[in-house]
């Protein structure tokens, strides 16, 4: 499945290698786990259980303490292989995979409950597949922290590359469904020109929806206006600057952290930039600079 290149992927290792992501709900829907199919190999018997977390080096599981596992283990000094499966978003493609490891050890997982949690430490560099989906994950997250406020213009080469729908998106201001285009956004924010006066708008709750492709996903983020400001010669209309409220979705930071990071490999590696293409696209003259 590794569509990255080599040297990305040599990177996510290197730089990530010891930093796990836990398998909660959003992140097994953005990584396509398929959880169900992740199994436990140890000799020539299948044990079921649930992946809770992995890094580069190790993961953890939980199984039940009646299945047999620990025993078995006793047989095999402690190896065994663990089985990932995740879907592909877009073509729906299926990647199977096992990684060989040992257990490090094991302990209760709930009180009462007859389960384990067990630490995996992976014998060997896992495969590039299982890096670049948990990579993509660590990435957008390290970028939602050092680049949170870094805001992208929105123009037609940023619309493909991002792979917008519209650059109209939904809106809605305390309810009321509003039109409006999209001018930037950032992992916490977005700004907007629509018709109105700033006074009516300030401090009023908003959401946003968003419509992508490639894969298709859409999905609403709701929010606050904390400012408006005037379009030079149009006193009918305002820009609007909209802050997200927490959580923001994880799929529009992996979004918008591999777009950043596109354009920062274009720049360092000096290709010659598309029509429209910039890393800081000219604003737009007739919107004030906020």
């Amino acid at each position: 499945m590794a569509i990255l290149p080599r040297q990305k992927i040599q990177d996510y290792y290197t730089q990530y290698k010891s930093i796990p992501i836990t398998f909660h709900k959003e992140i097994i829907q953005v990584t396509g786990l398929q959880a169900k199919r992740v199994i436990l190999k140890c000799a020539s018997d299948f044990f079921p259980c649930v992946i809770y977390s992995t890094s580069f080096e190790e993961a953890k599981i939980v199984a039940s303490n009646k299945s047999g596992l620990i025993e078995k283990l006793r047989d095999t000094s402690n190896s065994v292989s663990i089985k990932f499966c995740f879907r592909t978003a877009g073509s729906g493609e299926e990647v199977a995979f096992l990684v060989a490891a040992r257990v490090a050890g094991f302990a209760p997982y709930d009180t009462g409950a007859d389960m384990s949690m067990f630490t995996l430490q992976f014998s060997q560099r896992p495969p590039d597949d299982l890096i670049e989906i948990v990579g993509r994950v660590i990435e957008a997250n390290k970028s939602f922290t050092k680049r949170k406020d870094e805001r992208i213009t929105i123009t037609p080469e940023t619309l493909r590359k991002l792979h917008f729908t519209t650059k109209e998106p939904g809106v809605t201001i305390e309810g009321v469904p509003r039109r409006c285009i999209l001018r930037d956004i950032s992992f916490t924010g977005a700004r907007l020109i629509m018709l109105g006066i700033s006074k009516f708008l300030i401090n009023k709750p908003i959401t946003i929806k968003f419509d992508f492709d490639e894969p298709d996903e859409n999905y609403s983020i709701e929010g606050k206006v904390i400012g408006a400001e005037k379009v030079v010669d149009r006193n009918d209309m305002v820009v609007l600057n909209m802050v997200y409220n927490d959580p923001v979705p994880m799929s529009y930071k992996i979004r918008l952290s591999d777009y950043l990071n596109s354009v920062r490999t274009d720049l360092r590696t000096n290709r010659p930039a598309s029509a429209g293409e910039s890393a800081s696209p000219p604003a737009d003259p007739s919107v004030p600079a906020g």
